[in-house]
């Protein structure tokens, strides 16, 4: 099987769902992630363009610790809308990676990239089958690829409402690995420590997995949702493919 993570900016798929790559990966599966956007923003220290080709080099190192690909779709930091000429951009992507499997940003979060690049992939999963909705060279898909949401940065929408969860993974067997993929992003240390106030991104992230975790039982985890409206597919195959790990009884 395929397996195609995609959200907005180096790191973001780090924070939230590479324990679960990462075991997808060891049971032979293919992994690709995929960021919006280069992340060009998240620096104080350098330009647009040399902050951009660090974060993609630290991307694709990080994705390399766990045998995946790595693609960078080039939208600007804080400007990634849902228009048509982007849609038809991810849709042309997702034709041509051909995943079983997309895992997506969640649709609600506290960044406006990761909630617009949210309703660009599910769109463009619609769209990919859809012969007549024109892109690129790559051909139109045979069905809608499965659909699934990350949980939002710690959870909450702008507004600090908790969001909706249908299962969690239990990453106890691979967190150091999620570990050493964050710690790739050495550009970020700073960033964030400046701009959102978090002194360790590596203890704020492991924070958040143990309190995943403590909701199922476990030590850590990362949690989901499936997109089920008609007519992308209801059957629950990242489930399937993960086994014992997946979680659905909260504590």
């Amino acid at each position: 099987m395929k397996i195609v993570a995609i959200h907005a900016h180096p790191d973001d798929i780090e924070w939230l769902a590479a324990g679960t790559l990462a075991l997808l990966g060891r049971a032979g599966h293919e992994i690709a992630i995929v960021t919006a956007t280069a992340g060009e923003g998240g620096s104080a220290e350098h330009p647009p363009e040399e902050t951009g080709r660090i974060r993609r080099a630290e991307a694709a190192e990080a994705a390399a610790l766990i045998g995946a690909e790595y693609r960078c779709l080039g939208f600007p930091d804080l400007g990634v809308f849902n228009d048509d000429p982007s849609r038809r951009r991810v849709t042309e992507l997702i034709r041509a990676m051909a995943p079983d499997v997309v895992i997506a940003a969640s649709p609600i979060d506290y960044h406006p990239d990761h909630e617009a690049i949210s309703v660009l992939v599910r769109d463009a999963c619609f769209a990919a089958p859809v012969a007549n909705y024109r892109t690129g060279d790559a051909a139109p898909l045979a069905a809608i690829p499965h659909l699934y949401f990350t949980d939002a940065v710690g959870g909450r929408d702008r507004e600090g409402r908790r969001h909706a969860r249908d299962f969690a993974v239990d990453v106890g067997e691979t967190f150091a690995l999620r570990r050493q993929m964050l710690d790739r992003h050495v550009s970020q240390a700073n960033w964030v420590r400046k701009h959102h106030a978090i002194e360790d991104h590596l203890a704020s992230m492991e924070a958040w997995a143990r309190r995943v975790g403590r909701d199922y039982g476990v030590e850590r985890a990362e949690g989901f949702r499936q997109y089920r409206h008609e007519p992308y597919p209801r059957r629950p195959l990242l489930q399937e493919l993960l086994g014992e790990t997946v979680l659905t009884t909260a504590s």
